[in-house]
Protein backbone atom coordinates (compact mmCIF):
# COMPACT_ATOMS: atom_id res chain seq x y z
CA UNK A 1 0.00 0.00 0.00
CA UNK A 2 1.27 3.06 -0.98
CA UNK A 3 2.51 5.57 1.92
CA UNK A 4 -0.07 8.32 1.24
CA UNK A 5 -2.64 5.82 1.59
CA UNK A 6 -1.31 4.57 4.59
CA UNK A 7 -0.45 8.33 6.43
CA UNK A 8 -4.36 8.77 5.54
CA UNK A 9 -5.53 5.26 7.23
CA UNK A 10 -3.47 6.31 9.69
CA UNK A 11 -5.33 9.36 10.29
CA UNK A 12 -8.31 7.80 10.22
CA UNK A 13 -7.81 5.22 13.53
CA UNK A 14 -6.53 8.50 14.97
CA UNK A 15 -9.60 10.36 14.48
CA UNK A 16 -11.72 6.95 15.71
CA UNK A 17 -9.43 6.20 18.30
CA UNK A 18 -9.95 10.28 19.96
CA UNK A 19 -13.90 9.82 19.78
CA UNK A 20 -13.96 6.65 21.26
CA UNK A 21 -11.92 8.13 23.96
CA UNK A 22 -14.26 11.13 24.74
CA UNK A 23 -17.22 7.85 24.24
CA UNK A 24 -15.17 6.10 27.06
CA UNK A 25 -15.02 9.14 29.36
CA UNK A 26 -18.90 10.20 28.58
CA UNK A 27 -19.46 6.23 29.66
CA UNK A 28 -17.38 6.44 32.43
CA UNK A 29 -19.40 9.43 33.70
CA UNK A 30 -22.88 7.69 33.15
CA UNK A 31 -22.30 4.54 34.94
CA UNK A 32 -20.94 7.03 37.73
CA UNK A 33 -24.58 8.72 37.94
CA UNK A 34 -25.90 5.35 37.92
CA UNK A 35 -23.69 3.87 40.91
CA UNK A 36 -24.36 6.80 42.92
CA UNK A 37 -28.32 6.12 42.93
CA UNK A 38 -29.26 9.76 42.82
CA UNK A 39 -32.87 8.43 43.40
CA UNK A 40 -32.03 6.10 46.31
CA UNK A 41 -33.42 2.96 44.86
CA UNK A 42 -30.90 0.83 45.06
CA UNK A 43 -32.19 -1.18 48.39
CA UNK A 44 -35.49 -1.81 46.19
CA UNK A 45 -33.49 -4.31 43.71
CA UNK A 46 -30.79 -5.10 46.71
CA UNK A 47 -33.60 -6.99 48.83
CA UNK A 48 -34.35 -9.11 45.62
CA UNK A 49 -30.81 -10.10 45.22
CA UNK A 50 -31.63 -8.99 41.44
CA UNK A 51 -29.04 -5.41 41.76
CA UNK A 52 -27.34 -6.00 38.83
CA UNK A 53 -28.13 -3.40 36.87
CA UNK A 54 -26.02 -1.78 39.90
CA UNK A 55 -23.12 -3.96 39.44
CA UNK A 56 -23.11 -3.42 35.46
CA UNK A 57 -22.77 0.37 36.03
CA UNK A 58 -19.45 -0.61 38.27
CA UNK A 59 -18.38 -2.63 35.70
CA UNK A 60 -19.51 0.03 32.89
CA UNK A 61 -17.15 2.98 35.05
CA UNK A 62 -13.72 0.65 34.78
CA UNK A 63 -14.83 -0.22 30.89
CA UNK A 64 -15.20 3.59 30.17
CA UNK A 65 -12.67 4.96 31.70
CA UNK A 66 -10.36 1.64 30.27
CA UNK A 67 -11.49 2.92 27.19
CA UNK A 68 -10.08 6.09 27.38
CA UNK A 69 -6.86 5.31 28.15
CA UNK A 70 -6.26 2.50 25.82
CA UNK A 71 -7.62 4.87 22.92
CA UNK A 72 -5.01 7.21 23.93
CA UNK A 73 -2.30 4.79 23.62
CA UNK A 74 -3.95 3.36 20.20
CA UNK A 75 -3.32 6.85 19.15
CA UNK A 76 0.33 7.13 20.22
CA UNK A 77 0.51 3.57 18.49
CA UNK A 78 -0.74 4.33 15.34
CA UNK A 79 1.81 7.43 15.19
CA UNK A 80 4.33 5.30 15.69
CA UNK A 81 3.42 2.90 13.22
CA UNK A 82 4.66 0.12 15.53
CA UNK A 83 3.18 -3.06 15.05
CA UNK A 84 3.67 -4.10 18.14
CA UNK A 85 2.41 -1.50 19.85
CA UNK A 86 -0.81 -2.10 17.84
CA UNK A 87 -1.37 -5.52 18.86
CA UNK A 88 -0.72 -4.55 22.44
CA UNK A 89 -3.49 -2.31 21.94
CA UNK A 90 -5.71 -4.35 20.00
CA UNK A 91 -5.59 -7.25 22.35
CA UNK A 92 -6.68 -4.79 25.74
CA UNK A 93 -9.15 -3.30 23.84
CA UNK A 94 -10.56 -6.70 22.85
CA UNK A 95 -10.72 -7.59 27.01
CA UNK A 96 -12.06 -4.04 27.88
CA UNK A 97 -14.87 -4.85 24.88
CA UNK A 98 -15.74 -8.77 26.52
CA UNK A 99 -16.07 -6.36 29.64
CA UNK A 100 -18.58 -3.88 28.20
CA UNK A 101 -20.57 -6.32 26.32
CA UNK A 102 -21.41 -8.29 29.51
CA UNK A 103 -22.18 -5.00 31.48
CA UNK A 104 -24.42 -4.06 28.86
CA UNK A 105 -26.56 -7.70 28.65
CA UNK A 106 -26.41 -7.63 32.48
CA UNK A 107 -28.41 -3.97 33.16
CA UNK A 108 -30.72 -4.86 30.26
CA UNK A 109 -31.78 -8.69 31.36
CA UNK A 110 -31.96 -7.34 34.90
CA UNK A 111 -34.26 -4.49 33.89
CA UNK A 112 -36.68 -6.31 32.60
CA UNK A 113 -36.72 -9.23 35.81
CA UNK A 114 -37.09 -5.95 38.11
CA UNK A 115 -39.87 -3.93 36.61
CA UNK A 116 -41.42 -6.10 33.73
CA UNK A 117 -44.15 -5.22 35.91
CA UNK A 118 -45.14 -4.26 39.53
CA UNK A 119 -45.60 -8.19 40.94
CA UNK A 120 -42.19 -8.06 42.63
CA UNK A 121 -42.04 -4.13 43.43
CA UNK A 122 -45.83 -4.70 45.26
CA UNK A 123 -44.41 -7.98 47.14
CA UNK A 124 -41.10 -6.57 48.49
CA UNK A 125 -43.05 -3.65 49.75
CA UNK A 126 -45.90 -5.55 51.57
CA UNK A 127 -43.05 -7.79 53.04
CA UNK A 128 -40.79 -5.34 54.45
CA UNK A 129 -42.27 -2.26 55.22
CA UNK A 130 -42.36 -1.49 58.58
CA UNK A 131 -40.69 -4.58 59.26
CA UNK A 132 -37.55 -3.97 62.16
CA UNK A 133 -35.30 -6.03 60.35
CA UNK A 134 -32.04 -4.31 58.28
CA UNK A 135 -33.89 -4.81 55.15
CA UNK A 136 -37.05 -3.92 56.63
CA UNK A 137 -35.40 -0.22 57.86
CA UNK A 138 -33.64 -0.16 54.04
CA UNK A 139 -37.07 -0.49 52.31
CA UNK A 140 -39.08 1.91 54.49
CA UNK A 141 -36.90 4.46 54.35
CA UNK A 142 -36.74 4.40 50.60
CA UNK A 143 -40.70 3.69 49.95
CA UNK A 144 -41.37 7.04 52.49
CA UNK A 145 -38.47 9.06 50.52
CA UNK A 146 -40.67 7.62 47.20
CA UNK A 147 -43.97 8.26 48.52
CA UNK A 148 -42.98 11.72 49.34
CA UNK A 149 -40.74 13.10 46.52
CA UNK A 150 -43.55 11.51 43.20
CA UNK A 151 -46.57 11.81 45.27
CA UNK A 152 -48.16 8.32 45.11
CA UNK A 153 -48.68 5.79 47.35
CA UNK A 154 -48.67 2.25 47.38
CA UNK A 155 -47.01 0.02 43.86
CA UNK A 156 -50.24 0.08 42.10
CA UNK A 157 -52.34 2.41 44.01
CA UNK A 158 -52.93 3.10 47.84
CA UNK A 159 -55.60 -0.13 47.74
CA UNK A 160 -52.67 -2.35 47.63
CA UNK A 161 -52.40 -1.64 51.64
CA UNK A 162 -56.01 -3.12 51.41
CA UNK A 163 -56.15 -6.07 49.49
CA UNK A 164 -53.44 -7.64 50.65
CA UNK A 165 -51.97 -8.94 53.88
CA UNK A 166 -48.75 -6.99 54.52
CA UNK A 167 -46.32 -6.29 57.38
CA UNK A 168 -47.50 -2.53 58.08
CA UNK A 169 -50.97 -4.01 59.07
CA UNK A 170 -49.69 -5.94 61.13
CA UNK A 171 -48.22 -4.14 63.13
CA UNK A 172 -50.74 -0.63 63.09
CA UNK A 173 -53.78 -2.84 62.50
CA UNK A 174 -56.49 -0.70 61.53
CA UNK A 175 -55.36 2.24 63.01
CA UNK A 176 -53.95 3.52 59.69
CA UNK A 177 -54.75 1.99 56.55
CA UNK A 178 -51.64 3.05 54.61
CA UNK A 179 -48.47 4.54 55.62
CA UNK A 180 -48.82 8.82 56.50
CA UNK A 181 -46.56 8.65 53.82
CA UNK A 182 -48.90 8.76 51.38
CA UNK A 183 -51.22 12.10 52.83
CA UNK A 184 -51.06 15.29 51.36
CA UNK A 185 -48.17 17.87 52.45
CA UNK A 186 -48.14 21.07 53.28
CA UNK A 187 -44.73 23.33 52.14
CA UNK A 188 -43.71 22.66 55.54
CA UNK A 189 -43.92 18.43 54.97
CA UNK A 190 -46.76 18.40 57.78
CA UNK A 191 -49.63 15.98 56.79
CA UNK A 192 -52.16 18.44 55.64
CA UNK A 193 -55.31 16.03 56.57
CA UNK A 194 -54.54 13.53 58.81
CA UNK A 195 -58.31 12.53 59.34
CA UNK A 196 -58.96 13.03 55.81
CA UNK A 197 -56.23 11.17 54.96
CA UNK A 198 -57.19 7.86 57.31
CA UNK A 199 -60.81 7.73 56.18
CA UNK A 200 -59.45 7.79 52.51
CA UNK A 201 -60.45 11.37 51.11
CA UNK A 202 -58.35 11.97 47.77
CA UNK A 203 -58.34 15.43 48.57
CA UNK A 204 -56.37 14.20 51.17
CA UNK A 205 -54.03 11.53 49.63
CA UNK A 206 -51.86 10.60 46.85
CA UNK A 207 -54.15 8.69 45.06
CA UNK A 208 -51.47 6.89 42.13
CA UNK A 209 -49.56 4.16 42.80
CA UNK A 210 -45.65 4.27 42.69
CA UNK A 211 -44.63 1.84 40.83
CA UNK A 212 -44.45 4.20 37.48
CA UNK A 213 -42.56 6.56 38.77
CA UNK A 214 -39.55 3.54 40.11
CA UNK A 215 -40.18 2.06 36.65
CA UNK A 216 -39.22 5.16 34.59
CA UNK A 217 -35.99 5.25 37.26
CA UNK A 218 -34.74 2.05 36.37
CA UNK A 219 -35.52 2.35 33.40
CA UNK A 220 -33.52 5.68 32.92
CA UNK A 221 -30.57 3.76 34.57
CA UNK A 222 -30.83 0.68 32.47
CA UNK A 223 -31.00 3.08 29.10
CA UNK A 224 -27.61 4.72 30.57
CA UNK A 225 -25.54 2.10 31.75
CA UNK A 226 -26.87 -0.71 28.82
CA UNK A 227 -28.29 0.94 25.48
CA UNK A 228 -25.80 4.22 25.78
CA UNK A 229 -22.73 1.52 26.58
CA UNK A 230 -24.07 -0.74 23.63
CA UNK A 231 -23.58 2.41 21.21
CA UNK A 232 -20.27 2.52 22.43
CA UNK A 233 -19.35 -0.94 21.57
CA UNK A 234 -20.46 -0.75 18.42
CA UNK A 235 -18.04 2.51 17.82
CA UNK A 236 -15.36 0.61 18.92
CA UNK A 237 -15.93 -1.98 17.13
CA UNK A 238 -15.49 -0.43 14.07
CA UNK A 239 -12.20 1.47 15.28
CA UNK A 240 -11.39 -1.90 15.89
CA UNK A 241 -11.89 -3.00 12.60
CA UNK A 242 -10.27 0.13 11.13
CA UNK A 243 -7.41 -0.52 13.15
CA UNK A 244 -6.53 -4.06 12.58
CA UNK A 245 -6.84 -3.14 9.15
CA UNK A 246 -4.10 -0.56 9.72
CA UNK A 247 -2.38 -2.82 11.34
CA UNK A 248 -1.71 -5.71 8.59
CA UNK A 249 -0.76 -2.89 6.18
CA UNK A 250 2.55 -1.75 8.19
CA UNK A 251 5.76 -3.34 7.36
Amino acid sequence: MGARVLTCLMIVVIILNAIAAAAGLALFAVAIWVAVDGYKLYPISSVSGKDDIFAAAWIAIFTGFAFFLTCIFGIFAALKRSRALLMAYLIIMFIIFLFECASAITAATNRDYLVGNSNLVKKQMLQYYADSSTKGKDITQTWNRVMEQAECCGADSPKDWLDYNSTFRQTFGTTYPWPLNCCNRLSNFEVADREGCIVGKSSAMYTKGCFQFIESVLSRYTWAVSWYGFAVLMFVFLTLVISMIYYMQLD
